[in-house]
């Protein structure tokens, strides 16, 4: 499952895995966490440092749907990596091709232990598992994702300014799809889903009918 931020990702990947008894893998969650790192040592997102450092760092990705759970240090950051620190940051750091080049060895390696499993992020299907029998690209206008993370943010309890979280979408969107390595994109064989008009229950049993479709549930 790819696409940008606030195309509801996170909230229909996990549904979907529970549905299917899959386990359920965040892979922006773990560039998020790595990027936390790198905010804590004190090191800009872009100095030639922050790769080494977000390598390093002690992550722990949970595959299970009902507790994806992750750390850093043995430490739950789950809340702290949606903040806005980290949001602003993420998009350098996740361009570092030493940082992507371990996330996706990660990432293979969960994936290969899972007994079927819904893996989210934005290089999913072009990069991590091309091989994977079902790519969805999901995408919605970016007017449309930044109410939604907008809603995310309050929901939160954070502050929310309608221009600053679209300026920021649009921002991420522009560096997600330019960096070199791992570029934002649907893969050329991706079914692409517009959700500006779909509720999350819409989008689910979408993606219901495409994994039955092709014989994925048990």
């Amino acid at each position: 499952m790819d696409g940008p931020s606030g195309t509801g990702k996170s909230t229909v990947s996990r549904r979907l895995a529970r549905e299917c008894g899959a386990a359920y893998l965040d892979t922006g969650a773990m560039y998020r966490a790595a990027t936390l790192a790198v905010l804590r040592a004190g090191v800009a997102p872009d100095a030639p440092e922050a790769g080494p450092v977000a390598v390093a760092a002690e992550l722990e990705s949970g595959t299970d749907p009902s507790d994806p759970t992750i750390r850093l240090a043995g430490e739950d950051v789950g809340a702290e990596i949606r903040g806005p620190e980290v949001t602003r940051a993420v998009s350098a750091v996740s361009a570092l091709p030493e940082v992507r080049a371990v996330m996706v060895a990660r990432q293979r390696e969960l994936i290969a232990r899972a007994d079927g499993i819904v893996v989210e992020g934005r290089d999913i299907g072009s990069v991590v598992v091309p091989e994977a029998p079902l790519k969805v690209y999901l995408t919605a206008s970016d007017a449309v994702r930044a109410e939604r993370r907008g809603k995310q943010d309050r929901r939160a309890g954070r502050e929310v300014d309608a221009a600053t979280v679209l300026a920021d979408v649009r921002r991420r969107d522009r560096l997600d799809s330019t960096r070199k390595v791992s570029p934002l994109h649907a893969a050329p064989d991706a079914l692409v889903l517009d959700t500006d008009d779909l509720s999350v229950d819409a989008v689910l049993d979408e993606l219901l009918r495409l994994v039955r479709e092709r014989g994925l549930v048990r």
